[in-house]
Formats: structure tokens, sequence, C-alpha cells
């Protein structure tokens, strides 16, 4: 038998919790990957959000902190001024970054923290029952918007990486997708530049990452990939939406 893909040394090798389908654990993978190659991970340390990747910490083979509720950025910052020499990210969903966490990643932003952000997009709040979450597309039925999301009640969904990239102190944004192979890799390069920029001391990164809820769109695991590649990319298009000054 073939092996194809190895253990990497940047996970603990614990069984994900995740519910089947669901891509978490690729990007788990993605950003364990990344933190190996570039030869960090002894001096790293994550952050955890409250939400599906709440555990986190137990798979990351780093020094993890569990932060409260969207405060992230704020736990990560601490770390990062404390101990500069530390490679320092947070891995937050749309819930956690995107509704009671939207202040802390902003200002954090602005202030140009030299830390890096996973944001983890599938558009619904995944752990607490598939309720209708900043990003939950217009038209989408939701546990909350069982009629489909309208805008008269709850307007348009937030654009996070285009609304981040507005800031000066952002140096390097973008989003990607986990639904093929292709945009896997593009994934993985995407989260490399972001420590990358860390590295280099550029100032703050986030990469957004559409991801999967089969369970809360109520679709099989092939199904969501597809949902996310003819619904969710068009309203969030892939790409960088900013990149330091000098490079292309």
């Amino acid at each position: 038998m073939t092996v194809c893909l190895k253990p990497t040394a940047g996970l603990t090798g614990k069984p994900f919790h995740y519910c089947p389908g669901c891509t978490h654990g690729v990007i788990h993978r993605l950003v364990a990957e990344a933190l190996v190659e570039l030869g960090v991970l002894e001096r790293t340390v994550g952050i955890c959000p409250v939400g599906c990747a709440v555990f986190a910490y137990e798979y990351f083979n780093c020094d993890m902190i569990e932060a409260a509720h969207g405060r992230a950025p704020a736990v990560a910052t601490g770390v990062k001024r404390v101990l500069p020499d530390r490679v320092v990210f947070t891995y937050q969903g749309d819930g956690d970054l995107a509704a009671i966490g939207t202040a802390e990643v902003v200002h954090a932003a602005a202030r140009g923290e030299k830390i890096t952000t996973v944001f983890v997009n599938n558009a619904v709040y995944g752990m607490t029952g598939g309720q209708m979450a900043p990003t939950t597309l217009v038209g989408q039925k939701t546990t909350t918007t069982p009629f489909g999301r309208q805008v008269a009640e709850a307007g348009y969904p937030l654009k996070v990486a285009e609304m981040i990239a507005t800031i000066d102190g952002a140096a390097f944004v973008a989003r990607v997708a986990v639904n093929s192979p292709k945009n896997i890799l593009r994934a993985k390069q995407a989260i490399l530049r972001a420590f990358k920029v860390q590295l280099a001391g550029r100032g703050f990164s986030l990469v957004e990452v559409l991801s999967t809820c089969p369970t809360n769109w109520g679709l099989s695991p092939p199904e969501a990939l597809k949902w996310v590649e003819e619904k969710m990319i068009p309203v969030f298009p892939l790409g960088e939406f900013k990149v330091p000054e000098g490079e292309g």
C-alpha cells in the first residue's frame, strides 16, 4: 500500500472531533504544516476560539491558549508583546471573529499587531445549532432564518477580508477555500505567506478560509464542497486583498 499522506509533527495525532465532511481538519493540517515548514513550531503560541474549534488546543502540537469568546486577538496581542520572538496566531470561526469579536480583530489590525489570524468562514453558527451568522448568505436558511436570510431584517453578509484590507495596520489579507485540491494548495500558500509576513515584522496578517458545515447546511459532504463552489465563492471571492508594500 502506498502512503500518500504522512502525519505532520505540527499536529498531536489525536483524532478530530469534527462532524463528517467538516473541513476544520484540513485547515488545521495546513496551519500545522506551515509552522513545521517554516521551522517555528517550537516557538509558536496559538490562541483557540469559542465554537466548533474550541478544542483546537488538543490538536496543534505547540503551546496553545484558550481565549474567551471573541477575545483571541487581544490575548494574542498580549502574548506577542511580552514574547516578541514567538510566532503567534489566532484560529477563529465566524461566530467568534465576525460577531462578538469583531471589534477585537479590527483594532488588532488597526494597531498593526504582528500576529496572524486564521478566520474560518462557514456561513453559519456551527456548534450552537446552525443559527444565522454575520456571514450567512442572503436567502440562506438557518435555524433562526427558516425562510432564508432577508436583507430587510438582517442586512448583508459581512465580508471580513475586504473590511480588514482597508485598515492601514493590516499587511497581508487573503481569502481562500478548501473545497478542492487546487484550492487547498492555494490555501496552504496563503497561510505560509501570512506567517512569513509576521516573521518579517510587517504587521497584521489574516487569511479567511471558506469552509464547510454539512451538518447544519443539511447536505452530504460532497454536496457541501459543491455548495462552497457554487454559493459561497461568488459572494466571498477568493484572492489576495492586501499584500505588503513592495511585494506583488
